[in-house]
């Protein structure tokens, strides 16, 4: 009778056991679809970000360049040309983002769209710039008037809008999933936690009769901490290692920053030493780098040109309708012993020439180095 009992209270827990880690691992698959979720509405909210940050961009951008239209001022130049570059910057994140994701393979073709809306809405602006400038205030109104299909700030929006509502519509979506997979789990965990009571009940019945059972039962809780001061042992032995290998991967790290610092220091020194000016500029134009040769002949500071235009101190001659420098790094081709002139801070012009190589991170062009010398002589016809 005895052994019966124990049997029965044995089977009993096994029976609890297997209930228990059924739950467990209902729970712990639930957890992670649960992460896994949130991880997507995180990756959901960025690309919604990324979609607000373009239209605050485009809008900042158009600001300037109205007042810029307006006033003529090469500061609000400025600042619709860096609202727009951050947008387009801005643009391509966002494609990114939503190509990791296949199925969001129609809201990549949405962003895909509003790139080619944002390409036509910047080229639309250049042409009233250049009326602007051909024809001052007058001329950029009327460039406006004859090309009204230009104006596609609304048609970002909307598509920006209709984008951040196809997001919010599968945020809900998810929601829903959510809250249902959290009620299963609730029902799942409520479930096995009834089902072990009545077992633990009904095995209680049976320990109280046989004190032998109760002694099984407190060897087997002593098993089970024994076990669980192993795992913390081995966790604790797990943990020491970790820290270990972090300690030396952060130690590698400060060593690859310090030789990446010790490499840009090196370049900082080479360009230095040029004697030749030497002008680091953006696909914009806009001026990032100078050496002291360009201090020295034009008389500008480096924070003078830093962040403007090129076209601030070097002046090209009329060459077409397209300055040949973005031609070229729109293209990716160099430029050589072109003609140009400098204009010093005096108000000086000093006839020089320029050659242009464009720089790469990867294949596309992200700007390029202009390189200027003074000369003296008859033109020549290369690059």
């Amino acid at each position: 009778m005895k052994e019966n009992i124990e049997k029965r209270v044995v089977g009993l827990f096994f029976l609890m056991l297997l209930i228990i880690i059924g739950v467990a691992w209902a729970s712990i698959q639930n957890i992670e679809r649960s992460k896994d979720k949130t991880d997507w509405v995180n990756h959901v909210h960025a690309v919604i970000l990324e979609a607000n940050i373009i239209s605050s961009y485009l809008h900042a951008g158009d600001a300037s360049m109205s007042q810029y239209l307006l006033t003529g001022d090469g500061r609000d130049q400025a600042n619709y040309r860096t609202a727009y570059v951050a947008m387009t910057e801005q643009i391509e994140i966002a494609i990114a983002l939503t190509r990791k994701d296949p199925s969001e393979e129609g809201q990549q073709n949405e962003f895909q769209k509003l790139k080619t809306l944002i390409i036509q809405h910047i080229e639309f602006t250049k042409n009233l710039v250049q009326a602007r400038r051909l024809g001052g205030v007058e001329g950029a109104r009327q460039a406006a008037l004859a090309h009204p299909e230009g104006e596609s700030t609304g048609d970002i929006d909307r598509l920006i809008a209709s984008l951040n509502s196809l997001e919010n519509g599968l945020l809900v979506k998810r929601d829903k999933e959510s809250v249902l997979q959290a009620q299963n789990t609730k029902y799942v965990v409520w479930t096995g936690v009834i089902v072990n009571f009545g077992l633990l009940l009904f095995a209680s019945v049976l320990i109280r009769d046989d004190l032998k059972a109760r002694r099984i039962a407190a060897s087997a809780l002593e098993d089970a901490n024994a076990q669980l001061e192993a795992k913390v042992q081995e966790r604790t032995a797990e943990l020491v290692k970790s820290n270990q290998a972090l300690k030396k991967e952060n130690l590698e790290r400060r060593w690859s920053y310090q030789a990446l610092d010790h490499q840009l220091r090196y370049s900082q020194l080479i360009v230095n030493s040029i004697n030749e000016m030497v002008f680091v500029i953006s696909k914009a134009l806009n001026v990032s780098r100078v050496n002291p040769a360009v201090t020295h002949v034009t008389q500008w500071e480096p924070q003078d040109l830093v962040s403007q235009a090129l076209d601030r101190v070097l002046q090209l001659p009329p060459d077409g309708p397209t300055n040949p420098i973005i031609a070229a790094l729109n293209e990716g081709r160099e430029l050589q012993e072109r003609p140009a002139s400098v204009l010093t801070k005096s108000g000086a012009s000093i006839q020089v020439r320029f050659n242009l190589v464009p720089l790469r991170d990867a294949d596309k062009v992200v700007g390029g180095v202009v390189t200027v010398r003074p000369w003296q002589g008859a033109p020549s016809k290369t690059g």
